[in-house]
């Protein structure tokens, strides 16, 4: 199958460079810096747990030298598979794109930080199958062409919303991602798998910009860790009441995943909120009050930290 991933970053990049290791026919969108040093030199993977580095050779372009590759090659030369791994606030971007380098049959997953991307892909994508998907990664673009990647978890969850859209071909997916080292899922509930990776996302990146706090201090017992355990726990009580209940205690789930991660870990939301970038706050911390409003769920942590960064960001 012939995977183009739309992003090379701490998601895309990692995915693509795990992908193209163990052969498969992968070609990497990105821009810029970064895109002309992964030309040049391929991609490098830092792995912050044992400091091991691997560079490798990589199929990487941009947006239009794609498009125009694709505009002249035979209908069975599209992509069959379109891994959308932007930042929410870059999704609507991608739409173009992917509607002049897709096929009917290509399939879009979106594999994103915000919660319900997937319909909002398809309802501008009409005529091509958009699931849903998510990630748990901790990575992000050390300088350009390098990646470092903090904790070993790699794993994806994607999946239809409706069972009338499953198609054989999302088996074929998830087999080429377990081929490549790669934890791939095909959820039979990718509603309530989105938000159960949602309930680590949200409250780690909400905390972690709230408190300029690194992994190490939700690691230990203090008031951070307390605030990230009472944000899943509002999370969960969302998902009861958009009848998607969690089927486990994702607040000992999300201190396992925690526990794994290298202590000087941040989110990206952080790291862009830091440096001035344009970042995905709303979608991961004022969403969740609003979602809080529309199901009558009381959300105060979050309301708290919302109305806090509101004021200082």
């Amino acid at each position: 199958m012939k995977y183009v991933i739309i992003g090379a970053g701490g998601t895309g990049g990692i995915l693509g460079f795990y992908m193209t290791k163990a052969g498969k026919n992968v070609t990497l969108i990105a821009r810029n810096a970064h895109l002309a040093a992964m030309k040049e030199h391929g991609l490098t993977v830092r792995h912050l747990w044992d400091e091991t580095v691997e560079t490798i050779p990589v199929q990487a372009e941009n947006m239009e030298s794609y498009e125009k590759k694709i505009e002249a090659a035979w209908e069975e030369e599209k992509p069959d598979v379109i891994l959308v791994c932007v930042k929410g606030y870059s999704l609507d971007s991608t739409v173009p794109f992917i509607r002049k380098i897709a096929k009917k049959s290509t399939i879009v997953i979106p594999v994103l930080n915000i919660y319900g991307t997937g319909s909002r892909l398809q309802e501008k994508l009409p005529g091509i199958l958009v699931t849903d998907g998510c990630i748990y990664v901790s990575a992000n673009i050390e300088e350009p062409g390098a990646l470092v990647q903090h904790g070993k978890i790699l794993r994806v969850v994607f999946g239809v919303r409706e069972k009338s859209e499953f198609r054989e071909e999302l088996k074929e997916i998830a087999k080429d991602f377990s081929d490549s080292g790669i934890s791939g899922e095909l959820s039979e509930n990718i509603r309530r798998d989105a938000l159960e990776k949602f309930s680590y996302v949200s409250p780690i990146g909400t905390a972690g910009l709230y408190y300029h706090a690194t992994a190490a201090d939700f690691q230990r017992e203090g008031e951070e860790r307390e605030t990230f355990k009472a944000m899943i726990c509002e999370i969960m009580a969302l998902a009861d009441a958009m009848g998607v209940p969690f089927e486990k205690d994702y607040v000992k789930v999300n201190l396992e995943i925690l526990s794994h991660l290298a202590p000087e870990s941040t989110t990206s939301m952080q790291r862009d909120v830091m440096d001035g970038k344009q970042s995905e706050i709303d979608g991961l911390v004022y969403e969740v009050v609003r979602m809080g409003e529309e199901y009558h769920v009381p959300t105060p942590e979050y309301k708290k930290i919302a109305e806090k960064l509101k004021t200082t960001i």
